[in-house]
C-alpha cells in the first residue's frame, strides 16, 4: 500500500523534546544509580520464580507473547533504551541521542560493554541486529513494529543512526520494547536458528539452560557493564497448577510467583509468610473475534454478541474488581487513549433483532481460550450470557504454546485474549493489533482488515503533533467497535505473589518482571 506523505512539521518542536526528555533521562538514570549503590551489598542466592506455562522461543525477533520476553527482558537483552517505573524513557545501550531531522535519529553508545559471547557492543551491532530484523528472509512477526526504518547507519564505532521512510514520533518507545533488544552480531552470524534456545545479550544475567516445559535458568554476569545484580542466579520454573505455585511461595520453595489467579489474593493476605504486589498495567484484556470466519465474517452476528456480553459482571463476578472496566484496545495508561470511546451496549433485544437479520440464529460458536484459571471462568461466563440469545457456545481450553499457535494461524473463530503494550504508545495497539500488514503472529489475531482503518493507523505513525495523534487514535478505535472486531473487557492491574523473605522486585506496566535490585534475605 503506498503510504500518504503527512506534511512536514516543525523540526524544533521534537528536536525540542527529544532534548529535554534526554536530559530528565540522564538525571532519573543517575539518581537511580545512587539509589541502587545505597541498597547495600548482593546477598547472593537463588531467586526461584514459578509460573503457568514455558516460553515459546527466546529470539525476540520470534518472541509474541510477554511470557516468553520476561524471561530475557532487561534481562539477557537490553535495548538502545529503557523506561523506568513511570515509563519514562531512559538511557540504556545509548547514553544519549538527538533529532537530527524528522527522519534521521542519531545515538551515541555506552563504550566497554561486551556481549555473553564476548563479542563487543558497538555501532557495527546494533547495524546488526536491526538489518536481521528488518530482512524479509528473516520472517521475524515483529518487522512490522519496525517498518518504518529505512536504514542503520554507522557513522563511527560509538555513533549510530537511524533514517525512518516517514517521521514516526514513538520510535523510542519501540526500541525500549523487547523486539528492541540487542543480539551479539557472533551469534547472528554463527547461528542465528539457535537464539530461539539460547539468548545471546548484554544484560545483567547470562543464559544457562532451558529444560523444556520444566525450567529456563539465568545467572548473573559477572562482567556486567552495570550495576550488578544481586543475586546469582534466577530459575523460571513452569508449575502449571495454580495451587502448588502459591503453596511453594508460602513454604519458601520458591521465590515469586508472577501470574496469580485473582481468587488467591484473600488467601495471600491472610498468610503470614507470603505478600503480593500490584501494579497497573498497559494490557487490556477482551473478547476477539476471527473476522473471516464464519459466521463471525458477518459485523451483525459480531454485534449481536457484542451486545449480549455484559462485561460488568465480568469484572466483578470473574475478576473479583481487580482492574478496571475497558472501553476500548488501550488502557487509561497508554498515549491514544480516549474516555470517549464507547463500546456496544448491553442490549440482548437488539442482539436478537441482528441475529434475525443475519439469517443466524441457533448459531453454535467455538471459543478458544488458554488454560489460566481466570480466562476458563469468563468463558463460562460468556457461555452463559450468550445462552440467552440463542448462541451455543463451546469452550476449547488448550495450553498457552498451543493457544498462540492457534491463534497465529487462524484456528479459531472466539478467543479471549490480552494485548500486553510494551511500549505505552498506541502505535503498538493499532498497528499490531488491527492493521491488515499485522495479521498472523504481529498480533492481528482478528485477521481485521479496513483500508481506511489501515491508512489512518498509518498516518497517527507519521504525525509529530500530538493532539492531532490523539484524534486519530480516538477516531480508529471507534471504528473497530463500530465493526465488533472485540468486546473490550478489562484494564489489567498485575499481580505477583511473593515469600516475605524476598524484596526489591518490581512489576513494570507492561507485566515484565524487574529484578535488578531483587534480593532474598536469609
Amino acid at each position: 500500500m503506498k503510504r500518504k506523505r503527512i506534511k512536514h512539521v516543525a523540526l524544533a518542536i521534537l528536536l525540542l523534546f527529544s532534548m529535554i526528555l534526554a536530559a530528565c533521562s540522564t538525571n532519573s538514570a543517575q539518581s537511580d544509580d545512587k539509589e541502587a549503590a545505597a541498597e547495600g551489598n548482593s546477598t547472593g542466592g537463588t531467586l526461584n520464580v514459578v509460573r503457568l506455562s514455558d516460553a515459546t522461543s527466546l529470539d525476540p525477533h520470534f518472541i509474541t507473547d510477554i511470557p516468553s520476553a520476561n524471561i530475557n527482558y532487561q534481562k539477557v537483552y537490553e535495548g538502545l533504551v529503557k523506561p523506568d517505573k513511570d515509563f519514562v524513557l531512559q538511557p540504556s545501550l545509548a547514553k544519549e541521542w538527538k533529532v537530527i531531522d524528522d527522519t534521521t535519529w542519531e545515538f551515541k553508545l555506552n563504550e566497554g560493554i561486551t556481549f555473553h559471547d564476548g563479542a563487543p557492543f558497538d555501532a557495527e551491532a546494533v547495524k546488526a541486529t536491526f538489518e536481521r530484523l528488518l530482512d524479509p528472509a528473516t520472517a521475524s512477526p515483529q518487522r512490522e513494529k519496525f517498518s518504518m526504518i529505512k536504514e542503520v547507519k554507522v557513522i563511527d564505532p560509538t555513533t549510530v543512526q537511524f533514517l525512518l521512510e516517514y517521521p514516526y514520533a514513538p520510535l523510542l518507545s519501540i526500541l525500549a520494547s523487547q523486539e528492541g533488544g540487542i543480539i551479539s552480531p557472533k551469534a547472528l552470524a554463527e547461528d542465528p536458528e539457535a537464539l530461539k534456545e539460547k539468548p545471546v545479550g548484554t544484560g545483567p544475567f547470562v543464559f544457562e539452560s532451558w529444560k523444556s516445559g520444566q525450567e529456563i535458568s539465568l545467572t548473573r554476569n559477572e562482567d556486567y557493564w552495570g550495576e550488578k545484580p544481586n543475586i546469582d542466579r534466577v530459575v523460571f520454573k513452569v508449575v502449571p497448577e495454580d495451587a502448588t505455585r502459591l503453596a511453594m511461595i508460602e513454604t519458601g520453595e520458591a521465590h515469586i510467583n508472577d501470574q496469580v489467579p485473582v481468587t488467591e489474593i484473600e488467601r495471600i493476605e491472610a498468610s503470614e509468610t507470603m505478600d503480593f504486589t500490584r501494579a497497573e498495567g498497559l494490557a487490556v484484556e477482551f473478547l476477539g473475534f476471527n473476522t473471516q470466519k464464519a459466521p463471525l465474517d458477518d459485523v451483525r452476528v459480531r454485534k449481536a454478541i457484542s451486545h449480549a456480553i455484559e462485561r460488568e459482571s465480568i469484572i466483578s463476578g470473574v475478576y473479583n474488581n481487580v482492574g478496571t472496566l475497558a472501553n476500548s484496545a488501550m488502557s487509561p495508561k497508554v498515549f491514544g487513549y480516549s474516555e470517549n470511546t464507547k463500546p456496544a451496549e448491553y442490549d440482548l433485544n437488539e442482539a436478537k433483532k441482528l441475529l434475525k437479520e443475519a439469517g443466524a440464529e441457533n448459531l453454535k460458536i467455538s471459543l478458544l481460550t488458554s488454560d489460566r484459571k481466570e480466562r476458563i471462568n469468563m468463558a463460562e461466563v460468556i457461555q452463559s450470557q450468550l445462552k440467552g440469545i440463542g448462541v451455543e457456545v463451546e469452550i476449547q481450553v488448550v495450553e498457552y504454546g498451543t493457544f498462540i499457535e492457534m491463534t497465529n494461524s487462524g484456528e479459531h473463530q472466539m478467543y479471549i485474549s490480552g494485548w500486553g503494550n510494551a511500549t505505552g504508545d498506541g502505535d503498538y495497539n493499532q498497528y499490531n493489533l488491527f492493521h491488515t500488514a499485522s495479521h498472523g503472529p504481529a498480533g492481528n489475531s482478528f485477521y481485521y482488515s479496513n483500508s481506511e482503518a489501515d491508512k489512518m493507523i498509518e498516518a497517527a505513525r507519521e504525525e509529530t503533533d500530538e493532539n492531532k495523534r490523539l484524534e486519530i487514535y480516538e477516531e480508529v478505535a471507534q471504528i473497530e467497535l463500530d465493526e465488533a472486531v472485540y468486546v473490550p473487557i478489562r484494564n489489567y492491574e498485575h499481580i505477583a505473589a511473593h515469600n516475605k523473605n524476598v524484596s526489591g522486585y518490581w512489576l513494570n506496566a507492561a507485566n515484565y518482571l524487574m529484578l535488578d535490585g531483587v534480593e532474598i534475605a536469609e
